[in-house]
């Protein structure tokens, strides 16, 4: 069942990407669809078979069971014997279930939504590639074969993210997502090495297994002392910034919107972003033994937590708001990982699979609907055109913005796991833990307005598209202000500039997504409603029975679940009421006093800017690394390869040598006399060296 559940994407990918122009699209969508359903609920069958034992024996002792399942025999060298195992544990699971449920639904959805693109079948494989090595990565029983899906992963996204290749931008879009990446994955890399090096280990057992000998090892580098934990977590964590785009390595995710809105949902949702955290999960007895990595990891999540529902409170792109809100939800994940609630920060990552899914492929319909239309300023008033496509992104924003009762079981899926990381971070008593507690309330205020800000300029209002097509931008100054920006279009039938072959107000043009579409949407909706309150007693509910759960996967502190369940009630009610204030915030400046979006960016540009451009990161980025990087390149271009070795040493010496050699064929006249005179001065000069050097005396 494993390695079916493994397996079948690899073979869909194989069928798709070989034999796609023999046996056509429409079968090519079909049978990597089909696969990826039936990995889907054998990866359920796998989860209910480790979550039903602990419902059951919640008091037994120790019900957890590693389940491995050798593939075969991968790397033999001297003593180092690498076996490619499949390994399942609760943590395991927990991702099979999120990455094949969310892949799957993707398929079926793209066979709607890419209905017109010509390489459908090579998107097909892709995708299932994608699942793939994802697969690959949270199966993994040791580092390298975690590497190995973890690269696979990033070529996967280069590969999707750059699937329309004619387009300058998503080309772009696609390399800056694997630079980025590739910094992360060298610390990534090193961490391995480092690992490898102070443990002895490369499979997870053993390098467990082996931390208490080496605890408190240190190590000297140049003239300081380390610590050799901190050093190597350190390191992975760098790798799990790249990928799951925390702070100061995040400006690849918001560029990933160049490619499908399919791929947007299952990068964000399932894949790529989760990857990071999973790995911190995974580890987190290494991460146990270095206080300075927790902390740094709990301080970075904070800061992205907060740094990117900033931004995405002026966003315009219906996906980069959806974007920036996946980044800021990844820091929460790492707030808790980096509080030692490492069960919280999975429950979290189950939860927000489904309602950002949702969000992700209900943008991706509203596009639909809008022949491609991508900037909210030209939407409005949609609800009444796509009601379905409506409520379900209500039944989405609902989830993320956290909606529900403290003390109840009523609430969606996103309130039972960002509350329950809000109160660990209260509960850790720290100084790092209250200021990620403060930045994670902000975040949730303002995660509530940028969201509801979305529902409001997409659906309710009036049409604003013929008008902004018929007067030009909008005359609001908050409008006016914004860089006017399109995103490329997510169709075939859009030109090499982006531009969608429609007439017509796209408003009146508008309709509602096929089933194929929908059904998606419908299977998402029950899990951003359900997956909180279900399973909440199993990830973040009593310790003994979230002990019981996650034992043999990842460490669960006891001591701060019980804690978080007894913090003050205003702290348990500060997140609701964050949310609150969000979105009657949104109602009065989107519905009631529409102007007053207009004033605020009037009597505040720099700032309005500010955080338009993304806190100027890209612009950073650009100054301090990529131009040196060009002019250094280029330099080296001209200068050293061109004008030395080229034109200096290779051509140079060349020329230099056939000037010799022609002077040299002068000599050669042809006449006796002339070799004659040569040879008699020849012997004269050797016969004076000689007379000078006493060798004839």
């Amino acid at each position: 069942m494993i390695q079916a559940i493994v397996f079948f994407p690899l073979i869909g990918a194989l069928i798709a990407g070989l034999l796609g122009r023999t046996i056509g699209h429409r079968t090519s969508e079909f049978i990597t669809t089909g696969l990826l359903i039936v990995s889907a609920v054998l990866s359920w069958i796998v989860f209910v078979g480790f979550w039903f034992p602990a419902e059951a024996a919640a008091e037994a002792e120790g019900h957890a069971t590693v389940m491995r399942v050798e593939v075969m025999r991968w790397i033999t060298s001297g003593e180092l014997d690498l076996r490619w195992i499949l390994r399942v544990d609760t943590l395991t699971a927990i991702m099979l279930v999120v990455v094949t449920t969310v892949s799957s639904l993707v398929h079926v959805y793209s066979i709607g939504y890419m209905h017109e693109d010509p390489h459908r079948s090579r998107f097909f494989a892709y995708l299932s590639l994608f699942t793939f090595a994802m697969l690959m990565l949270v199966t993994a029983d040791n580092f390298l074969q975690m590497f190995f899906g973890w690269e696979g992963v990033g070529l996967a996204s280069y590969l999707l993210i750059g699937f329309w290749y004619t387009r300058p931008s998503a080309n772009a879009a696609a390399m800056k997502a694997f630079v980025v990446n590739r910094v992360g994955d060298f610390g990534f890399a090193l961490g391995i090495f480092g690992a490898f090096l102070i443990l002895g280990h490369l499979d997870f057992d053993g390098a467990f297994h082996a931390l208490p000998d080496y605890a408190d090892t240190t190590f000297r580098f140049l003239s300081w002392d380390l610590h050799a934990m901190t050093v190597i977590c350190l390191l992975l964590f760098m790798g799990a910034m790249g990928k799951s785009a925390q702070f100061l390595l995040h400006t690849w995710l918001p560029d990933a919107m160049e490619g499908p809105t399919p791929v947007s949902a299952l990068i964000h949702a399932a894949t790529m972003v989760t990857a990071g955290v999973f790995m911190v999960a995974r580890l987190s007895p290494m991460f146990e033994l270095s206080s300075v990595a927790m902390t740094v990891v709990l301080v970075i999540g904070a800061i992205t937590a907060f740094f990117a529902a900033t931004v995405g409170l002026v966003q315009n792109d219906i996906k980069r708001v959806i974007a920036y809100s996946t980044c800021s939800q990844l820091g929460y994940m790492f707030v808790a990982l980096g509080a030692g609630a490492y069960s919280a920060g999975v429950f979290h990552l189950f939860t927000h699979a489904f309602f950002k899914a949702l969000l992700f492929l209900g943008a991706g319909s509203v596009i639909h609907a809008m022949h491609h239309e991508q900037d909210m300023r030209n939407m409005g008033g949609l609800r009444k055109k796509i009601p379905i496509t409506y409520w379900m992104m209500i039944i989405g924003t609902l989830a993320l913005t956290g909606v529900g009762i403290p003390g109840l079981p009523l609430g969606f899926a996103g309130f039972f796991s960002k509350d329950s990381i809000i109160e660990a971070a209260y509960a850790l008593n720290t100084q790092a833990g209250l200021l990620a507690f403060w930045m994670l309330v902000v975040a949730a205020l303002f995660t509530s307005f940028y969201s509801w800000r979305l529902i409001h300029l997409t659906f309710h209002g009036s049409p604003r598209d013929a008008q902004h097509a018929a007067t030009g931008p909008h005359p609001d100054p908050a409008h006016a202000a914004a860089e006017t920006h399109h995103e490329p279009i997510d169709d075939d039938n859009a030109d090499d500039h982006g531009h969608a072959h429609h007439h017509g107000s796209a408003y009146d043009n508008a309709h509602e997504s096929p089933n194929v579409m929908l059904v998606p949407l419908y299977v998402l909706a029950v899990g951003a409603v359900l997956a909180g309150v279900v399973f909440y007693e199993s990830f973040f509910g009593h310790a003994e029975h979230v002990v019981h759960f996650f034992a043999g996967s990842l460490v669960v502190d006891g001591e701060l679940i019980d804690a978080a369940h007894h913090v003050p009630l205003w702290v348990k009610w500060s997140a609701t009421f964050a949310m609150i204030i969000g979105f009657v915030t949104a109602w009065y400046m989107y519905i009631y006093r529409p102007q007053v979006p207009g004033r605020i960016a009037a009597s505040n540009p720099g700032l309005y800017k500010f955080l338009l451009n993304k806190w100027y990161f890209d612009e950073l980025y650009d100054r301090i690394f990529v131009r040196p990087t060009l002019a250094a390149g280029r330099a080296l271009w001209r200068w050293f390869d061109d004008w030395l070795i080229d034109q200096s040493l290779v051509e140079g010496l060349g020329a230099r040598v056939k000037d010799v050699t022609n002077r040299v064929v002068r000599l050669q006249s042809g006449y006796l006399y002339h070799y004659a005179f040569a040879m008699l001065i020849g012997i004269a000069a050797l016969l004076t060296w000689a007379i000078a050097a006493g060798g004839l005396l």
